[in-house]
């Protein structure tokens, strides 16, 4: 029998509490909820009133990895689920809305995934967000370089950039954005790679081509798409440790020299929320949103 917990008044089955998800680290699936129970004051806000796309892993990294992005078979009815459109047709997923639901989905063992809209206007991007990828040699380092001259790149247009790292081996950037569809986002942040690449020939690709990447960041613009998603701040990642897609300050993105900089896992995050709160708490304020250019 799993345990029965109650969360905020709501009755949550948690299972396999023992069971080792991370062997590198001996992290358990208990220690996986504490995380998201410790860090929830901040990754809530991050997630609410976005429809979710869970990457399971329930046998850890090494076991089966499977995308979810339907309401899963046994989901309770106090989890809020919405009608989401679909080229295939409309679909329900899930929101996660509070705590309950939180620990709810954090049982299932999941890489939290997110659009850049709300459920109530879902062709109507709130972010924009740069992936920055590097291909072997190059690594977090190098993504830096790019993520400084994208920050400074955006603010010439008015736009206000916050970095985390994608907790596998690149960059994301974000920024909050209004007045603008998916699709004309995605046309801005192609048009801002492709120019990276110009300004940064030697250390800039724009295309996911593979053969054009080694040595070089690839600039993902494309999960500015209306059907993408990106990891969500704060989420654990299915990687041989419990590497967080953790928030970072810009002064760690200039002084980075050694990818370990850069590389933080769930018992980082307590001490650095005591340090620093939610380094991305401005994207949650509407009044900082920046227009996105219109590109004619």
């Amino acid at each position: 029998m799993a345990p029965i917990t109650e969360v905020e008044g709501r009755r949550v089955a948690l299972s396999n509490l023992e069971k080792v998800l991370y062997p590198a680290a001996g992290f358990t699936k208990g220690e996986v909820l504490h995380y998201y129970a410790t860090i929830a004051d901040v990754l809530l806000p991050h997630l609410r009133d976005r429809p979710v796309s869970f990457l399971r892993y329930p046998d850890g990294p090494d076991g089966q990895v499977f995308f979810t992005k339907n309401v899963p078979p046994g989901t309770p009815e106090w989890v809020t689920t919405a009608e989401v459109p679909r080229m295939e047709g409309p679909a329900r997923m899930v929101l996660v809305q509070d705590l309950a639901s939180l620990m709810w989905a954090a049982n299932l063992v999941t890489e939290f995934h997110t659009p850049q809209w709300l459920i109530k206007a879902p062709g109507e991007a709130d972010r924009l967000v740069f992936d920055l990828d590097p291909g072997a040699p190059a690594t977090v380092v190098e993504c830096c370089r790019v993520a400084v001259w994208l920050r400074d790149r955006l603010a010439a247009d008015g736009i206000e950039a916050w970095p985390k790292t994608s907790g596998a081996k690149g960059l994301h950037l974000l920024a909050a954005v209004r007045a603008a569809s998916s699709e004309q986002v995605s046309e801005y942040a192609k048009e801002l790679a492709v120019e990276a690449e110009r300004e940064l020939p030697r250390l800039v690709v724009h295309r996911m081509t593979k053969s054009l990447r080694p040595g070089k960041v690839f600039v993902d613009w494309s999960q500015n798409a209306a059907r993408k998603t990106t990891a969500t701040p704060y989420t654990l990642r299915a990687r041989a440790r419990p590497l967080v897609s953790a928030p970072v300050t810009w002064e760690e993105v200039e002084q980075c020299a050694a990818p370990g900089q850069l590389a933080f896992t769930a018992a980082d995050l307590a001490p650095r929320l005591q340090d620093y709160g939610d380094l991305l708490a401005p994207l949650l304020d509407a009044g900082r949103a920046a227009r996105c250019p219109v590109l004619s």
